[in-house]
C-alpha cells in the first residue's frame, strides 16, 4: 500500500490503491463512527482483524496522509491515530456505500439508525458530521 504505486491515472483505481483492501476502509470507519483512536480500539473491532494486518494497514494510511500518528495525551505506552482532512474528505463516499448496503442487505439496529438519520437529510448529516470530525482532529492535534 505505498503511496507510489499506482496501476493507472483512473480516480476509483488510484483511490482502490489506497482503500481496495479488505481493512483500510473499515479503520476509518471505526474512526468516523465509533471514536476509536487507538491500536487496541481497532483490534476489538467486530471484524477481527490481526495484529500485522492492522499494523500494515495503519502504516499504509498514515503514508497516504489518510490519518496521523500523535503521542497519546494520557499515556506514552499508546498511540492515538487521527483522522486528517482528506480522510474526512470521504465521508460522504461512506454514507453512500452505507446507503447502497441497506438497499440489498439486513443490517444491524445501530446501523439502522444512522441510516434513518441520513435518510431524513444526508446533506446535513454530513455537514454535522464533518463539522464534528473536524472538532476532533483539531482537538486530537492540540494536546
Amino acid at each position: 500500500m505505498e503511496k507510489s504505486k499506482k496501476r493507472s491515472d483512473c480516480p476509483i483505481s488510484c483511490t482502490l490503491d489506497i482503500l481496495g483492501d479488505k481493512w483500510s476502509l473499515l479503520i476509518i470507519r471505526d474512526m468516523m463512527f465509533f471514536q476509536k483512536s487507538t491500536y487496541g480500539e481497532f483490534l476489538r473491532s467486530a471484524e477481527g482483524i490481526a495484529t500485522n494486518i492492522l499494523a500494515s494497514r495503519l502504516q499504509g494510511l498514515e503514508e497516504n496522509k489518510l490519518i496521523e500518528k500523535l503521542d497519546h495525551p494520557d499515556s506514552k505506552a499508546k498511540v492515538l491515530y487521527t483522522l486528517t482532512q482528506k480522510a474526512i474528505d470521504l465521508l460522504p463516499v461512506i454514507v453512500e456505500i452505507h446507503l447502497w448496503a441497506d438497499k440489498y442487505f439486513d443490517n444491524p439496529a445501530d446501523l439502522k439508525a444512522i441510516i434513518k438519520d441520513v435518510r431524513e437529510d444526508k446533506n446535513e448529516f454530513i455537514k454535522s458530521l464533518t463539522k464534528k470530525l473536524t472538532v476532533q482532529m483539531a482537538t486530537a492535534k492540540s494536546h
